[in-house]
């Protein structure tokens, strides 16, 4: 706890026995009181190496949901164990764990209600050998959604995020996607919503055990991405009504 405030940090697991275990020993386990991992049906041996390594709970799905509906089955879950400040961390080490204590004290001391860790402040992303298409894409999505969304952030597309708990029950996260566009969506509901975000400058790691999504797929999310922003913007001003903002109070 920092502060009397549970922290507790969630890992959207996908064939990630690989990487697993050197991602949770960097976990710093005294100030992280509970972790949760939601394997998305892997075939490979993920879900009993968690068990193995401790893990609090481990959450095995019997469907794999797609990686937006593992994060609603993380974030559930933190609900019902009563956490305060949830830290998503990815468990392929492409982020690192280290940044998990900075990113909560961000929280419990009520400086900011969402905390990212940006892998485009500073030098991180091409020097964490990001692909080059991938990088001019997040600098040129993140300028789109920057200027419909009325925000100043460096990226959107990180996912190495922190919430309290308040965030994620003033947002409906439910009516988001279960593809990759779920992270866009919801952002886009905690700006609607009026909460400030904070950025860390965090470095990165691209190797050949971190998941990646082929081009297809990244097309798929830009587009995603593009219509998210649209929709905000037109939700904004009054000339939409969209589902992922439902019962959300404008700010």
């Amino acid at each position: 706890m920092i502060k009397g405030k549970k922290i507790v940090v969630v890992m959207p697991a996908y064939n990630a026995e690989l990487t697993l275990e050197q991602t949770y020993k960097e976990i710093p386990r005294d100030i992280v009181d509970e972790v949760i991992l939601v394997d998305d049906k892997s075939s490979d041996n993920t879900s009993q190496l968690a068990k193995d390594l401790g893990i609090e709970h481990v959450i095995r799905h019997e469907v794999n949901r797609g990686y937006g509906g593992n994060q609603k089955s993380c974030y559930n879950k933190s609900k019902e164990i009563n956490a305060d400040i949830v830290i998503m961390l990815h468990p392929d080490y492409q982020y690192t764990p280290q940044l998990i204590e900075p990113m909560s004290y961000i929280i419990a001391n009520d400086t900011y209600q969402v905390v990212l860790g940006s892998r485009i402040l500073g030098k991180g992303a091409l020097k964490g050998g990001m692909p080059l298409y991938k990088y001019v894409a997040n600098r040129s999505l993140t300028l789109f959604q920057n200027i419909l969304m009325n925000q100043k952030l460096s990226e959107y597309h990180t996912g190495y995020r922190a919430f309290s708990m308040e965030v994620l029950n003033a947002i409906n996260y439910e009516l988001n996607s279960d593809d990759f566009v779920f992270d866009n969506q919801m952002l886009a509901q905690i700006c609607y919503a009026g909460y400030e975000i904070a950025e860390i400058t965090c470095p990165t790691k691209y190797f050949e055990e971190a998941s990646s999504i082929n081009f297809k797929r990244s097309s798929v999310y830009g587009f995603g991405v593009l219509w998210t922003s649209i929709s905000y913007f037109l939700q904004k001003i009054g000339l939409g009504n969209f589902k992922i903002f439902k019962g959300i109070e404008k700010s």
